[in-house]
This record gives structure tokens, sequence and C-alpha cells, in this order.
């Protein structure tokens, strides 16, 4: 089994997400198994692998992985289910933004919508603030915060 020991994060990559190296593998996981530093999977080719990157820093859509040997994975952002909460002001949505926040919700971020991962209590939450809570299915790549670089590449749904 292959292990994937070293991480590039994807803004380290400038060309990563738009035109992969042909030879790299691909490998798509959801939001949860990207935050994750050990985990195994397969490849679409049925090839089992491991992955052991340093811990704190999740893997971005277009991170690449490598072997000690130099083989390459790029990681991509699976498409998952999703909140998408959108609102007739963007003060509105703005209001729904700082409320997540303060929970400190993974939130992906676009012009005209957020989007966040399925929560029941959130979505009542956000519909008594007269939100419009939706669920739909989409890559989910939430802002990395404050304080750690990022660079989002993902294209919103319906282009937002």
């Amino acid at each position: 089994m292959k292990l994937y020991t070293q991480h590039l994060p994807a803004s380290s990559q400038p060309d990563a997400v738009t035109s992969p190296d042909a030879s790299e593998a691909t490998l798509s996981l959801n939001w949860d198994t990207r935050q994750k530093s050990r985990f195994r999977a397969t490849l679409t080719t049925g090839e089992d692998i491991g992955v052991d990157v340093p811990r704190g820093q999740p893997l971005r859509h277009g991170a690449i992985l490598t072997t000690a040997q130099g083989e390459r994975l790029r990681i991509e952002a699976a498409p998952q289910s999703v909140l998408q909460v959108t609102a007739t002001s963007g003060f509105d949505l703005l209001k729904a933004a700082y409320h997540l926040g303060n929970r400190h919700v993974p939130l992906m971020l676009t012009p005209d919508a957020l989007y966040l991962e399925p929560d029941h209590v959130l979505a009542d939450m956000l519909r008594g603030l007269g939100l419009q809570v939706g669920q739909t299915v989409h890559p989910f790549e939430p802002e990395s915060g404050a304080y750690h670089q990022h660079e989002h590449r993902l294209k919103p749904l319906h282009g937002r």
C-alpha cells in the first residue's frame, strides 16, 4: 500500500487545480475526511492507499500529497450534502454568518449564499431569523479562518 506523508497545500501549487499533472492520481474526499491527518482510502483504480500527514492543516481542494518516492496525489473536494442559506437582503445574510460564526460552524461563503454541513438545529435557527434554507449537493470548502492563509478555487453553485 502506498503511503502519502507529505502535504503540499493548494496555495503552494498555483496551477494544481486548473491543470493537474497527467501523471497524478486524484482522490475526492468530503470535508470530514479532509480534516483528518491519518486515514486509508481507495483510489478509483481500486488501489488502497494510506495518508499520514502532519496534523493541524486540513486538506484543501487542490492540495497535493506525495510519497517518500515522490509519487503525487491531488485532493479534490467531493460533492456532499450541504445546507444552502439565502436571504432577501445582504444584511440578513451577514447576520446569519455572524450567528453561525459565533458557533464556530465551518462555513462556505459566496456573495449570495452561505453553505454549511446539514444540522437541523442550525437550519431551524436560520429559518427563525427569516432566511431560506435548502439542501443541495456541492463540494464543500469552508473558510479557513482569519489567521490562516487560504485560497478558494471552487466555483459556487448557480453562478454564485
